[in-house]
Formats: C-alpha cells, sequence, structure tokens
C-alpha cells in the first residue's frame, strides 16, 4: 500500500523532471556536458538577446539626438571586445570554473569574494526577470493591444516554465532551444545586412546629420554635458555584457577540453553581441525608427523595413518578434545555470546555506534553482513586468563583479614572477578591463543612483549582511564541533576505550548477535561521541558493529570521475578507521558505504542488505543539540538522522537516536 502511494508521485516527478541520473556512470559527465556551440546558445544568449532592449533604451536615452547613437555603438562593441577578452584570460586562469565569486575570493579575500557572489546572485535574478519581461514585450507587440492585460501572466507563467526546464536539467534545458536561438540570428542579420546594404548609399546624409546632433548638443548642453548625455546612454544599454561573465562562471558545465571550449564559446558571444548589438543602432538611424509606446524599437524597425514587402511582411515581422520573444527566454537560462552555481560556490564556502550545494537525482542544483525561480516570480510581479523599471536595476552589480574580477586579475599579474609569459601584455589587458569597468560602475551608479538604482544596492547589501551572520554562524557551529573532539576524549575515559590493548587475532564475526549499526559521517567527533554513547549506555550488549556512511556527491565534487573516485577513497579511509579501532579492542566490525546525492534514499538501499546480514540489528544515530535551539539552527542544518529514523520506523527498523549535547 505505501509502495503505491509513493510510486505515484515519483511518476508524476519522473513525467515533469525526468527520471533520476546516476552519478557513478562516467559517461554522465561527457552526456551533461555542453559544446561551444551548445555553450553559445545557453550562456551567451544573455548577452546576444539584450539586443532587444539594450540598444533600444541607449537611443531613446538621447531624446532629439539620436544620431549619437553611432558613438554609442562603437562604445559598446569596443567594451564588449576589451571584456571578453580580460575574461579569456580569467579562463585560462581558472580552467574548472573562474567566475566573479572565486576569482576575487582566491586573488583578494573571501570576504570580497563573497561580496561579488552577492552582487551576481541578485544580477542573475534581474537577468531572468528582465529577459523574460522583454520577452512578453516582443511578442505582445504583435498582438493587439486589448491583449497587453495579460502580459504580465505570461511572463510569470514563462519564469515558471523555465523553472520546471532547469529542474530536468542543463542540457535537457538548452537542446530544445537551438532552434529558436538560430532563427533569431538569422533573422536579425538579415534585418542589419540589409538595412546597411540597400541605405548605404545615405551614409553621406547620416555623417552629415551626426556632425549636426554633436553641433547642436554642444551648444545646448556644452562638452561636458554631452558627454554625461553619452554616458547615460551607454549606462542604459549596460545589460548587454552580462553575458560575458556567465562564460568564465559556467566552465564546469562545458565539454571537455574546458578552456578551448570557454574561449571558443567567449569569441562566438562577443562577435555576435558587437555586430548585433551596434549594427541595431544603425538601422534605427538608416530606417528613421520612432518610438511607439506600444512596440519595441525593434517591431517598429521590422516594420519599417517589410513595409513595401506585401503579403510576406507580416509572417517575416512575425517571426522575428516570437523568436526575439523566444531568445529572451532561452536567455534567462544564464541566471537559472549560473545563479545556482555561483549560490553552491558560496555554500560550500559557509557563505550561504549548505543545503544549496546539494544535488537533486538529476544531478542539478535544485535548491538553488528554486531559489532563483522564486526571486525572479517576487521581481517580476513586485515591477509589474515592466523593463523600464527594470532596466535601472539592472546592470549595476554585474559591474561589482567584473570590476572585482578584473582588480584580482591585476594584482595576480602585478605580483606573477616576471618570467611569466607575456606577463606585460597580460597585465596590460586586465589593467585596461579594470579602468573601463570601474568607470563604468562609478557612471552607471552615479546616473541610475536616484532614478532605483539604490533599490540594487540596498538588496546587495541585505544579501551581504544575511551571507555575513550564516557565515558567523557556521564558524560558531564550527568552534562547538572542536570542542566535541575534545569530548570524545572524555567520554572515552569513562569507557576504557582510550586504554592500551594487547595484540589478539581478529574477532570472529557471529551475525546472529546484537548488532549496533551506527550511521557516521566520517571520523570526526560525532561520529566518535555516537560510537562511545552507544559503549557507554549498553555496555557489553553489541558483540558486532557495524559503520555506515554515505559520501555526497555535492556540487563541489560533481566535476568529473576523477573527483568521484576521490570521494569514495576518502569514505573508505574514514570507514577504516572506525573499523581498527573496534577490532583492537576485540569486537567484530565491518563497513558499509554508498555514494549519492541523497543520504536518505542511500540509506534506505544499504539497510535492508544490513539487516539480512546481521538479523538482530539496532541504528544509531547521532544528533548535536546547540546550547539554544534557534531560527538559525533549524534552517542552517539538514537534521537529515530524524528523516532516515521515520523512514526506518517506516520499515520496521529499529532506530534509537543519541543526542549530543555541545
Amino acid at each position: 500500500m505505501t509502495e503505491n502511494h509513493t510510486s505515484i508521485p515519483k511518476r508524476v516527478k519522473a513525467l515533469v523532471i525526468g527520471r533520476s541520473l546516476s552519478p557513478h556512470d562516467h559517461s554522465v559527465f561527457h552526456k551533461l556536458s555542453l559544446i561551444a556551440f551548445l555553450a553559445w546558445v545557453g550562456l551567451g544568449a544573455d548577452g546576444l538577446s539584450s539586443s532587444c532592449y539594450g540598444p533600444q533604451e541607449a537611443f531613446l536615452a538621447l531624446g532629439s539626438l539620436p544620431y549619437l547613437s553611432i558613438f554609442v555603438g562603437l562604445a559598446s562593441a569596443l567594451t564588449v571586445f576589451i571584456i571578453s577578452t580580460s575574461y579569456s584570460q580569467i579562463i585560462e586562469l581558472f580552467p574548472t570554473g573562474g567566475g566573479g565569486y572565486l576569482v576575487a575570493s582566491k586573488l583578494l579575500s573571501p570576504t570580497v569574494g563573497m561580496i561579488s557572489g552577492c552582487a551576481l546572485l541578485i544580477d542573475y535574478v534581474l537577468t531572468i526577470t528582465i529577459s523574460v519581461a522583454s520577452g512578453a514585450d516582443a511578442l505582445f507587440s504583435f498582438l493587439p493591444e486589448s491583449w497587453l492585460a495579460h502580459k504580465l501572466g505570461f511572463a510569470i507563467f514563462g519564469v515558471l516554465v523555465l523553472t520546471l526546464l532547469n529542474l530536468r536539467g542543463v542540457k535537457e534545458s538548452v537542446v530544445p532551444l537551438v532552434p529558436v536561438f538560430m532563427v533569431f540570428v538569422l533573422t536579425h542579420v538579415f534585418v542589419i545586412v540589409y538595412a546597411l546594404v540597400v541605405h548605404a548609399g545615405e551614409l553621406g546624409q547620416v555623417f552629415t546629420a551626426t556632425m549636426d546632433n554633436v553641433r547642436q548638443a554642444r551648444a545646448e548642453l556644452g562638452l561636458l554635458g554631452t558627454m554625461l548625455l553619452m554616458l547615460r546612454a551607454y549606462s542604459m544599454g549596460a545589460g548587454t555584457y552580462t553575458g560575458i561573465e556567465a562564460v568564465s562562471n559556467g566552465l564546469p558545465i562545458l565539454r571537455e577540453p574546458k578552456v578551448q571550449t570557454g574561449k571558443r564559446t567567449m569569441h562566438y558571444m562577443a562577435i555576435s553581441l558587437a555586430f548585433t548589438a551596434t549594427g541595431l543602432m544603425f538601422a534605427y538611424l538608416f530606417l528613421h525608427v520612432i518610438y511607439d509606446p506600444h512596440k519595441t524599437l525593434n517591431a517598429v524597425l521590422f516594420e519599417n523595413l517589410t513595409a513595401h514587402w506585401g503579403s510576406g511582411a507580416r509572417w517575416f515581422v512575425l517571426v522575428a518578434l516570437v523568436s526575439e520573444a523566444l531568445l529572451l527566454f532561452v536567455a534567462a537560462q544564464t541566471g537559472f545555470l549560473d545563479g545556482p552555481r555561483v549560490l553552491s560556490n558560496m555554500a560550500l564556502d559557509r557563505w550561504m546555506p549548505t543545503k544549496f550545494a546539494t544535488l537533486s537525482d538529476r544531478l542539478v542544483t535544485q535548491n538553488g534553482i528554486l531559489l532563483m525561480g522564486l526571486a525572479a516570480f517576487l521581481v517580476m510581479y513586485l515591477s509589474g513586468g515592466k523593463v523600464q523599471i527594470l532596466v535601472v536595476l539592472y546592470s549595476i552589480n554585474v559591474f561589482i563583479t567584473f570590476a572585482l574580477s578584473q582588480l584580482g586579475m591585476v594584482r595576480h599579474w602585478w605580483t606573477a614572477d616576471k618570467g611569466v609569459d607575456h606577463r606585460r601584455k597580460k597585465l596590460f589587458i586586465n589593467g585596461l578591463g579594470l579602468l573601463l569597468c570601474t568607470t563604468i560602475l562609478v557612471v552607471m551608479t552615479s546616473l541610475k543612483f536616484w532614478e532605483g538604482g539604490w533599490i540594487t544596492i540596498l538588496l546587495t547589501a541585505g544579501l551581504v549582511v544575511v551571507a555575513l551572520l550564516i557565515h558567523r554562524h557556521y564558524r560558531y557551529t564550527g568552534h562547538l564541533l572542536r570542542r566535541l573532539n575534545d569530548l570524545v576524549k572524555v567520554a572515552a575515559i569513562d569507557t576504557g576505550m582510550d586504554e592500551p590493548v594487547e595484540a589478539r587475532p581478529d574477532p570472529t564475526c557471529n551475525p546472529k548477535a546484537k548488532t549496533a549499526v551506527i550511521l557516521v559521517s566520517g571520523y570526526n567527533g560525532l561520529g566518535l561521541h555516537t560510537l562511545l554513547g552507544v559503549m557507554r549506555v549498553f555496555g557489553g550488549v553489541f558483540k558486532n558493529f557495524v559503520f555506515v556512511q554515505v559520501g555526497i556527491i555535492d556540487a563541489g565534487n560533481f566535476k568529473g570521475s576523477d573527483e568521484i573516485d576521490h570521494l569514495r577513497s576518502h569514505v573508505l579511509d574514514e570507514l577504516e578507521h572506525y573499523v581498527d579501532y573496534m577490532r583492537e579492542h576485540g569486537h567484530y566490525a565491518e563497513a558499509f558505504y554508498a555514494l549519492g546525492t541523497d543520504v536518505v534514499e542511500e540509506l534506505d538501499q544499504i539497510a535492508p542488505k544490513i539487516v539480512a546480514k546481521f538479523p538482530n540489528s539496532v541504528f544509531f544515530g547521532g544528533q548535536l543539540v546547540f546550547p539554544k535551539d534557534t531560527f538559525a539552527s533549524r534552517w542552517l542544518h539538514n537534521y537529515t538522522v530524524f528523516a532516515v529514523q521515520k523512514r526506518f520506523y517506516h520499515a520496521g527498523f529499529p532506530f534509537v537516536l543519541l543526542p549530543i549535547r555541545v
């Protein structure tokens, strides 16, 4: 009866998310990884899709001086190439993944890395939100105005669908979107090339109009005012560069050799991004695009371009706009791919709850994906899905990370041995990237602060405070666990287990004798305290001792088959200490182990095997008891042993929970 009840939810889960994957299958790392082309789709789509709103916001920010957009467009293209080149050097230096969090943590300090990570997390949430909201704008530009009331609901539904796709896995969320990506690329490249070729004869007029705009701007605003106007326009389109960081952060999901794949992906993205963003601004000028409050600038551009095409025009506009909408959903993938990865790295370093480093049975960081989806849902709802609001919040944070990453790289090359190949060249590239990113950050913060940028900064500061409090709690817990190791020595004296023993033959196994099965998480104070607690409370009742440990495969070690093998060796070594310890004291002992993503599920598989061999088994688990039971202690620790106890009770296995005060 229980099996039927549990099988139904499992069947539904398998249908929606997919069947479990085995981390022990060495081919799984190849199956889940992305080649450069797919990485361009999954990671580079963020930057490329920003051409749906980045050039528009920059163009509109110039107001009555649209021809200044030529300078803004060229500056944007130059920025893309400088930042992508500097991040290619980060890929070389951090071949296992060099996102802003890890770079700042290792090259500057852990605290600076944490600030960079918090900024990235907020930015990735906004990446999801603005991408989906802008996609809804593109799609509803073609639909009747009476349908606009449903746009927010559609955007929220889009966030939900993407969350479910990513729970299935990285590759499954990217591959179905490849046709959409290619349609976008082909239609937009065609529009840009068509606009430039057909209107090539107007280059002289465009040059004249540009000079007129420059003179007008200087007359009305002065030189400084003109520069500030262009800087503001440039900053409004700065969301264009967010995808660059994503490639270096996403190296763990790329196909071997990861460095070459990452650099190739970076080249694809830089060229396509610079061409599209700059080309669209030029196309706006050639086709005299005028703002329509009910349509995107790209929608107006496509309509102007196809005005004389006849019956096929409407279909081309529809295909182009639908591809924009869907590509923006693809772009939201950057937030879902890299946001949980940053979160898991911070969790491994104890800046975030450790549960964000665990993997689901689909081998994805499920908790991180759900958190990113929930946060994007809230931001979408609170902002009403309005791109004009979201674009103000966007981009500041990614340049915090950019600047800190470049600063770390500059420090690295500055202090590196002078014999390092091309050290000065690399120092110059990262130094130029640092200067550029810092300048953009200062300008954007100054210009956007009172327009709503303060909200982003406040959210980031709040997340930094939360991270500091979490880290302090884990440091305090670590202190308590070190004290526990000292208490074990006292407990060993009480039970006589510390006394030296004479050499004796290995004890024989009597499977029918009373057997204590002790769940451990390593050869540490908690496991030893549980063992000594059994000896103290139950005296000589148990003749056999079985030690069980589950090695957790999390985001920290799910990086290749070698890491899994290393984890297996570590678990076996830890268990061997327990077995040797008990045999030296005249007790029969052996060990069972498993590797997996879920402790409870793995123990559920091991327990029947142990009971089959030792029928008179009693399971024991230790649980830390903190001096004060607080919300933080309940939230930041998983209390897995309670879930195990509940599962074993239903299976009919006796289970004793030993409280361990620290």
